[in-house]
């Protein structure tokens, strides 16, 4: 899935990823950022991510233009 997050807490690791096909919204898991390159997450930085078993979002990575459906301009 792909989205953008929302909002990020980096002292204790809470935040919101916004999903991009309908504007769900999921609390990151504890572990989002284990294996990722990612230290911290800034509002509206765009994500890859899945869902665990319990709805959170979590093994978070950036996604190539390609892989976001971005345009190329």
């Amino acid at each position: 899935m792909q989205g953008v997050i929302k909002a990020f807490d980096p002292s204790n690791g809470d935040g919101i990823v916004v999903r991009d096909t309908d504007l769900s919204e999921y609390n990151l898991a504890p572990n989002a950022l284990e294996g990722s390159i990612f230290r911290m997450l800034r509002q509206g930085q765009r994500v890859v991510f899945v869902l665990d078993a319990s709805g959170r979002a979590t093994s978070l990575s950036l996604g190539s233009e390609s892989d976001m459906g971005t345009p190329i301009v």
